[in-house]
């Protein structure tokens, strides 16, 4: 696959860049409704795509060998769902051929999250949400 291609899988979706908190115990993933500061909160897109991983260390750069540790991409996520031998949703710009098909079918989280930088840490828990 080339690069344009494996790029051209992201939905849009915005749910791999909300922040994320994980019960140490159990090892469960709680998505919030906060965005990665670089996250644009209504167009679901990066304000530095390129230069995210300097701008955000922890920023996970996504390659087709490394799928498979990533446990807490949503179950949406076309990385994963081609990573499991499984079909595009419906609603996937790539099915549909309409580039903002995710967000009219409700299935981004544009419109309803904050930027990290709205939000203490310790409030985190408070903004947890089901996608």
């Amino acid at each position: 696959m080339s690069s344009s291609e494996w790029e051209s899988l992201c939905d849009g979706c915005g749910k791999c860049c909300v922040l994320k908190l994980e019960d140490i115990d159990t090892e469960e993933i709680y998505y919030t409704d906060v965005g990665c500061k670089l996250l644009d909160c209504e167009t679901c897109r990066c304000l530095n795509y390129a230069d995210r991983k300097k701008l955000v260390p922890d920023c996970v750069v996504l390659t087709a060998d490394g799928l498979d540790a990533l446990h807490w991409m949503p179950k949406s996520c076309a990385y994963r769902l081609v990573n499991e031998g499984l079909d595009l949703p419906d609603w996937h710009p790539l099915v549909t051929g309409i580039a903002n098909s995710t967000q009219l079918s409700g299935n981004s989280v544009s419109g309803q999250i904050v930027t990290e930088t709205s939000v203490a840490e310790a409030d985190m828990p408070d903004h947890i949400r089901e996608w």
